[in-house]
């Protein structure tokens, strides 16, 4: 059974990436802290059974993204883009629930550079990222 996330917990309106992938972004307003979470389902693994590298860079991608945006402005949470984002693949999760969180390192008016970390329901870690991220102005 899911809990649902505390009062103080936002979540974010459904992209529709994000709808059909089947994630939930969570904003924590206090800290400007962003988490996204999968259930793990069929439609989400590989050939071999194990969660699909393509997903995990999607839902790095994601919490990196939303990290770095909060980095420019927590209340208005403006528009970035990703400029580069590389991951390291860790180990295989092959069920249960995956959770995304990222820390924005430092950066200038437009550029932030985040890094983001995948641990699966057990707390290993899946993977890693590093992203540099453009924020859009207008």
């Amino acid at each position: 059974m899911t809990l649902p996330p505390p009062d103080h917990i936002r979540q974010i309106e459904a992209s529709g990436c994000q709808q059909m992938v089947g994630f939930c972004t969570e904003l924590d307003p206090r800290d400007g802290s962003f988490r996204v979470t999968l259930e793990l389902g069929p439609q989400h693994l590989n050939r071999i059974g194990v969660l699909h590298g393509g997903i995990v860079a999607t839902l790095l991608d994601v919490v990196c993204g939303n990290t770095a945006s909060a980095y420019f402005d927590r209340a208005e949470h403006p528009f970035v883009v990703t400029v580069s984002l590389n991951i390291s693949y860790v180990a295989a999760a092959r069920a249960g629930r995956v959770t995304a969180t990222a820390q924005a390192k430092g950066g200038g008016r437009s550029i932030a550079y985040v890094n983001g970390e995948l641990h699966g329901e057990d707390g290993n870690l899946l993977a890693t990222a590093t992203g540099v991220f453009k924020r859009i102005r207008g």
